[in-house]
């Protein structure tokens, strides 16, 4: 069995059957972005989602959960410029904007998953959407492009990719949208994550393929530290390939699980590169762990942690911030064999062995961490579990857009 992954272009439109569009409605009377997008697919596909951990949930999350219950969609509608969330009418905007899709796709709405992203708190109105939802329906193509710029908030770029792989000698496909700038700390699984595919898969293996992956893909991407009110991860799979239908775990379950989680890492890496006010990726690679949960609770410590973020973004190789995050992340370390390097395309640095520093050049050091692109790699020297994290550094610019982002 052929089991490359192969990107391709397309987006959430790339998988058969599935079509999509993104228009400017006026959610924000002030903005000229748009501000509304549709994906749809010609048939009623299997369904999978997993949601913010934040106890104050958005509208369409509730209305989301209700509707995919029985674990079928059709079709995705979304929003940007509200976040729709502690509204005293929000649940009847969301199963309004389900309706919409209804009046105008012919899909039922309670087979819509619904999504909102902007301010929170803010008072909403169905309006804009009412007036903009004919355009809509009626542009929908292959147009993955002006859905995924239609959910951007703060995001500078979009954020898409598309794969190719094969299933029991079956071509499939499956491709995804996000957006995601601030607010970004997911705990699930303002991030809002769409995947379409053309896989024929049941609704049970499709969800536990996607919680699967959250606990390595979007659980360990932080930009701030603030988990949103409407992290949203929905998967819908329409089964157009004709492959086999995955009904159990095997080898073509293992692939699908390959390819999504090729997507969901794109899609991660390119969050965390894009947040707010940063200049750089940083990623964390963790290996020498006891055990996975420790791999990855240290790796996210060390993104997360805001000394190091800072020294990030001033090209300071402060390597004791990072002993420092490891330190606190609560997990079991013996911090007498912590190995630590900065890697770049500049190179690598050595900083730490045996949770002690050691010499190495500061004019080489600050090379490396110049680049957009830094990998802090930490061995524990206790194991064979590894980790990956996804970050970035923190700029001035981050509190310039958060302390005016209502007004």
């Amino acid at each position: 069995m052929n089991n490359t992954i192969v990107q391709i272009p397309g987006g959430v439109c790339a998988a058969k059957g599935f079509t999509a569009n993104g228009i400017r409605c006026g959610i924000k009377p002030t903005s000229t972005k748009r501000d509304l997008a549709l994906i749809v697919s010609e048939k009623r596909c299997a369904a999978a989602a997993v949601y913010t951990a934040n106890l104050v949930k958005s509208a369409p999350i509730r209305v989301t959960k209700a509707h995919l219950s029985d674990g079928h969609a059709q079709a995705v509608i979304c929003n940007s410029g509200n976040a729709n969330t502690c509204n005293a009418n929000g649940l009847e905007i969301a199963e309004g904007m389900s309706a919409l899709v209804e009046r105008y796709t012919g899909i039922p709405a309670d087979d819509v998953i619904v999504g909102s992203t902007g301010v929170i708190g803010q008072q909403m109105t169905l309006t804009p959407m009412e007036n903009g939802m004919a355009e809509l329906a009626a542009g929908l193509g292959e147009h993955s492009d002006l859905a995924v710029n239609a959910i951007m908030t703060t995001d500078t770029v979009p954020k898409e990719v598309a794969v190719e792989f094969e299933l029991s000698g079956v071509k499939c496909r499956l491709g995804g949208i996000a957006k995601g700038s601030g607010m970004i700390h997911p705990n699930m699984a303002t991030m809002l994550v769409f995947v379409t595919s053309d896989v024929d898969i049941t609704p049970e293996m499709l969800q536990k393929a996607v919680s699967e992956d959250v606990k390595t893909s979007f659980n360990m991407v932080s930009v701030d530290g603030d988990t949103s009110t409407n992290d949203t991860f929905a998967v819908m799979a329409n089964g157009l390939a004709g492959n086999p239908v995955i009904d159990r775990e095997g080898e073509d379950f293992d692939t699908f699980r390959k390819a999504l989680h090729t997507v969901t890492v794109t899609l991660c890496r390119g969050i965390a590169k894009d947040g707010e006010g940063a200049t750089k990726l940083v990623t964390c690679l963790l290996t020498g762990a006891t055990d996975e949960s420790t791999a990855r609770t240290v790796a996210k410590s060390v993104i997360c942690s805001s000394l190091t973020k800072a020294a990030m973004f001033g090209a300071d190789a402060n390597w004791g911030r990072v002993l420092c995050a490891i330190g606190y992340s609560g997990a079991q370390v013996d911090v007498d064999k912590v190995d630590v390097s900065f890697r770049s395309r500049a190179g690598q640095v050595d900083v730490c062995r045996d949770g002690a520093g050691i010499p190495f050049s500061e004019e080489e050091a600050k090379k490396v961490l110049l680049e957009d692109e830094i990998d802090i790699l930490v061995d524990l020297n206790s194991g064979e579990a590894s980790a990956e994290a996804w970050g970035c550094d923190l700029t001035y610019d981050y509190v310039k857009i958060n302390g005016d982002y209502r007004t």
